[in-house]
């Protein structure tokens, strides 16, 4: 039987838009003029509904704006949509280990508060069902891949018993970064500042 391999196919607008988010997260100018539909058109070969399409995935990611006379500004860094999976896969390295090491302390500061909410909401059943993945848990140590899964679970399971839905969206939305964030400090725990 062979192992199968995780494959991440993108659109055409996807790994344009990929292109010019590398770009201009390495060594882009909040106010500078972006890329014009027609630049993308010339340089990539891609037809108008392509380029659009790929400044629609910028624009939806806060890195660019389109403004009056569909001309193209760069966003400040600081406004960008951080929670996207699609800009950290975008990221330089270095930014990339920088935004995981604020995820990982956001994470830090985050989880105790839910915990405390949702002791005040505990009931028998959600208290088995912690026990249980905490189990399971302890059975996985050695598949890293199916722990760090029951390990988001389990603070998935802790939110979720803290009856908030705010928060409960807040988590799953930002469960990438909780992901990598856990994949680094399980695996390395002094590889991430506490």
């Amino acid at each position: 039987m062979m192992d199968t391999v995780e494959v991440k196919l993108q659109t055409l607008p996807k790994q344009v838009a990929g292109v010019l988010a590398r770009r201009i997260a390495g060594s882009g100018v909040a106010g500078a003029q972006g890329p014009s539909e027609q630049q993308i058109l010339q340089e990539f070969g891609v037809s108008r509904a392509v380029a659009r399409e790929a400044l629609k995935i910028l624009a939806s990611l806060d890195m660019i704006e389109i403004a009056q006379g569909r001309r193209v500004v760069l966003r400040p860094a600081e406004e960008w949509d951080y929670l996207s999976p699609l800009l950290i896969d975008w990221l330089p390295h270095e930014q990339m280990r920088e935004i995981l090491a604020e995820a990982h302390a956001t994470r830090i500061i985050i989880e105790p508060a839910i915990a405390a909410i949702a002791a005040k909401h505990m009931t028998k059943e959600k208290l088995e069902r912690l026990g249980t993945l905490l189990a399971a848990m302890s059975a996985s140590e050695d598949n890293p891949d199916a722990y760090l899964k029951l390990d988001l679970d389990f603070h998935m399971e802790i939110c979720r018993a803290a009856q908030n839905r705010i928060l409960d969206r807040f988590m799953y939305s930002s469960r990438w970064w909780q992901m990598a964030s856990r994949r680094i400090s399980n695996q390395m725990p002094h590889a991430l500042p506490s």
